[in-house]
C-alpha cells in the first residue's frame, strides 16, 4: 500500500465560498426568524383586536397594532362619516395630547387622507409629499416622510382607513408591510363588525328598558310630568346629549311649548314657546318625521328658539307619534359642540322610543277618560239623588216653616222663622246650582260658568303637565249675568296660558266664587313670578276686562313665592 502523503490546506477561494454560504444560510435563518415573529406578532395583534367588544377600544387596539407590526412611529385610523366623503373620527397613535391640541381640530379628510376615501386602495409613498393630493404638513405637525395607508371594510363597506406614516430607522414601508397591514384591516374589519353589533344590542336593550319603564310608570298613575321627565333623562342618558327637551303643542297647533326640560340650561328653556317656524322642535312636528342637525349654530333652517346661539352642536327632533301635527309631543337632543352628529343608526331606536312613549302617553289619557267618564256618571248620580231627595226635604221643611210661622205670636220669633225659610230657599238655589253645573260638565257642551271653568281647567292640565286645583263657590251658574260669565271664562284662559308659558310651576290653585254682589277669579302660582320689564300684554289684557265691567285685577306676591292673579267683577254687566 502506498504511503500517505501530506494534507493539503483549502484553497482560499474554496474558503471564501464557504463563508458566503454561511453567511446566506445565516441571513435565511435570520429571515425566517423575523418572519416567524411577525407572524406570531400579526397573529397576537389579530386575537387582540378580536378580543375586543367595546367600539371605541377595538378602534384603539387596531392603531396600536398597526403602527407595532409595521414599526411605524406615527398611526392614525379614520372613520368615515355618514355622507362618505369626510372623517366623522380620527384617532391617533404617537402624537402626544398637547401636540394633538396644538395642531388644532382633526383632520377631515382633505389632501392625501382624502385620497383613500375617494379610492379605497392600498396606498404606499417613499416620499409623502411626492404624491399630487399633498397639501403640506399644517405648522407644529412632526415631520413625515415615508407613508403607508389601507383601507378598513365591514362587510361590503369602507368604514375608515389606517394610516401609518414615519417607519422607524429611517427605511421605507415594503411590500411585507402592505401586506401585514391589509391582514390587519381585514381582522380590524370583523372586530368592528363584532363591536358595532354589540353595541346595537346593548342600545337595543337599553331602549326597550326605558320604554317598559316609560310604559309602566304611566299606567302606575305617576304624573305626566313625571313621565315627561323620565322620557327626556332615559334618552338622554341612551344618546349621551348634553340636554334633552320634550314640547306639546298648545290648543292652537301653530306653537309648541317646552313643557319639561334636563341638561344645562333647563330652568331657562323650560316654559318657552316655541313656533313650528324657524325651529327644529317645530319642523319634527309639523312634518311628523326626525328632524336633525349636524351643528345647529350655522344651521340655516334654525332661526329661532333656544338652540339658535346656545352653544350646541348636533342635534335632533323626533314627534312622539306617527302623523305629521298629530304627534303628542316632540322630544329634542343635542350634544356639545365637536361631538359626532346624530346617525340614521341612532335616530332609528330613538323615534321608535318616542313613539312607543306617545302611545303610552295617549293610552294613559284613555284611562283618564274611562276614569272621567266613571266620576261623571257617579256625579250624575249624586245630581239625580241631590234633586230627588235634598232638595225635596229642605223645600218640604221650609214649608212646613212658613205654615208654622202663622201660629207664632213673638215677633222675633217669627221673624227668625221667616229668615231660616229664606236661608232654605238660598240653600235650595245653591244645589240647584251646583245640580245644574254637574249636569252641564257631564254633557261637556254646556254654556254654564262652572262647566266653561271646568272645562278650560282640563285643557290647561295638558300644558302644564298637571292637573291645576280648581274650587268653585257660590251662585255661579244663576247669579252671573251671561255677559260677565264671558269675561271671567276669557280671564282664566288667560291667566291659566300665562302660568303655562311663563311661571314654570308645578302647582296651580284656582279658586272662582259668587259672593255678595260680585264674582271673583283667583289663579295661584308656585313659579318664579313675574320679572320685572317682562312682556305685560296679556295682564294687560285682564286689566282691560275687569275695568270694562266695573272690576279691578289685583297682582300679589304670595310669601311663599309665585304670583296670586285676583280677578273681580260685578255680577251684572254694568258696561252694558
Amino acid at each position: 500500500m502506498p504511503a500517505d502523503g501530506p494534507r493539503t490546506a483549502p484553497l482560499p477561494h474554496a474558503r471564501m465560498r464557504l463563508d458566503e454560504l454561511l453567511d446566506e444560510l445565516q441571513a435565511r435563518v435570520d429571515a425566517a426568524q423575523s418572519t416567524r415573529d411577525r407572524v406570531h406578532g400579526l397573529f397576537e395583534a389579530v386575537l387582540s383586536v378580536g378580543r375586543e367588544l367595546e367600539l371605541d377600544q377595538a378602534l384603539r387596539r387596531v392603531v396600536e397594532a398597526g403602527a407595532a407590526l409595521v414599526d411605524a412611529r406615527y398611526a392614525a385610523l379614520g372613520v368615515i362619516g355618514s355622507d362618505g366623503r369626510t372623517l366623522s373620527r380620527f384617532l391617533t397613535v404617537g402624537v402626544s395630547e398637547e401636540e394633538a391640541a396644538a395642531l388644532g381640530p382633526a383632520p377631515s379628510g382633505h389632501g392625501l387622507l382624502g385620497e383613500l376615501i375617494r379610492h379605497p386602495e392600498p396606498l404606499r409613498l417613499a416620499e409623502l409629499s411626492d404624491h399630487p393630493a399633498a397639501q403640506g404638513l399644517p405648522p407644529g405637525h412632526p415631520p413625515m416622510r415615508t407613508f403607508l395607508g389601507v383601507p378598513v371594510r365591514v362587510r361590503d363597506e369602507v368604514f375608515g382607513n389606517l394610516y401609518l406614516a414615519e417607519k422607524r430607522g429611517g427605511g421605507e414601508f415594503d411590500t411585507e408591510d402592505e401586506v401585514v397591514l391589509a391582514t390587519l384591516a381585514v381582522a380590524a374589519g370583523v372586530a368592528i363588525d363584532n363591536a358595532r353589533l354589540y353595541e346595537e344590542a346593548r342600545q337595543r336593550q337599553r331602549w326597550l328598558q326605558a320604554g317598559a319603564e316609560v310604559t309602566g310608570s304611566l299606567l302606575s298613575g305617576s304624573p305626566q310630568a313625571q313621565v315627561l321627565g323620565l322620557i327626556a333623562e332615559r334618552a338622554r342618558e341612551i344618546t349621551g346629549a348634553a340636554v334633552a327637551d320634550v314640547a306639546v303643542p298648545l290648543p292652537h297647533g301653530d306653537e309648541l311649548v317646552v313643557e319639561l326640560a334636563v341638561g344645562d340650561g333647563a330652568a331657562d328653556r323650560e316654559g318657552l314657546v316655541l313656533p313650528c317656524a324657524g325651529t327644529l322642535t317645530g319642523a319634527a312636528y309639523s312634518g311628523g318625521v326626525p328632524v336633525s342637525s349636524p351643528d345647529v349654530r350655522c344651521d340655516p333652517r334654525i332661526t329661532v328658539g333656544p338652540l339658535r346661539g346656545s352653544g350646541l352642536g348636533p342635534a335632533v327632533a323626533v314627534p312622539m307619534g306617527a302623523a305629521a301635527g298629530q304627534a303628542r309631543g316632540v322630544l329634542m337632543l343635542a350634544r356639545l359642540p365637536g361631538e359626532p352628529p346624530f346617525g340614521q343608526e341612532e335616530i332609528r331606536p330613538l323615534l321608535g322610543f318616542a313613539g312607543q312613549a306617545g302611545l303610552a302617553l295617549e293610552l294613559a289619557d284613555h284611562r283618564r277618560d274611562a276614569e272621567q267618564l266613571a266620576i261623571l256618571e257617579d256625579r250624575d248620580r249624586i245630581a239625580r239623588d241631590l234633586h230627588d231627595l235634598a232638595i225635596q226635604r229642605l223645600f218640604a221643611t221650609g214649608m212646613t216653616l212658613q205654615s208654622a210661622g202663622r201660629f207664632i205670636d213673638h215677633p222675633e220669633a217669627a221673624d227668625r222663622v221667616r229668615r231660616a225659610v229664606d236661608d232654605l230657599d238660598d240653600t235650595v238655589k245653591i244645589i240647584r246650582s251646583a245640580i245644574f253645573g254637574l249636569r252641564a260638565r257631564e254633557r261637556g257642551s254646556g254654556r254654564s260658568l262652572r262647566s266653561r271653568a271646568a272645562r278650560l281647567v282640563d285643557e290647561a292640565a295638558a300644558v302644564l303637565g298637571f292637573a291645576p286645583r280648581l274650587r268653585m263657590e257660590g251662585l255661579l251658574d244663576t247669579g252671573v249675568a251671561a255677559a260677565v260669565a264671558d269675561q271671567v271664562a276669557a280671564a282664566l284662559g288667560e291667566a291659566l296660558a300665562n302660568a303655562a308659558r311663563h311661571a314654570r310651576a308645578r302647582r296651580v290653585d284656582v279658586l272662582l266664587e259668587a259672593t255678595g254682589d260680585r264674582v271673583a277669579l283667583t289663579v295661584e302660582d308656585d313659579g318664579v313670578g313675574i320679572p320685572e320689564g317682562g312682556r305685560r300684554s296679556g295682564l294687560r289684557n285682564l286689566a282691560e276686562r275687569a275695568e270694562q265691567l266695573g272690576g279691578a285685577l289685583l297682582l300679589e306676591s304670595p310669601p311663599g313665592g309665585g304670583t296670586r292673579l285676583t280677578w273681580c267683577a260685578p255680577l251684572s254687566d254694568r258696561a252694558a
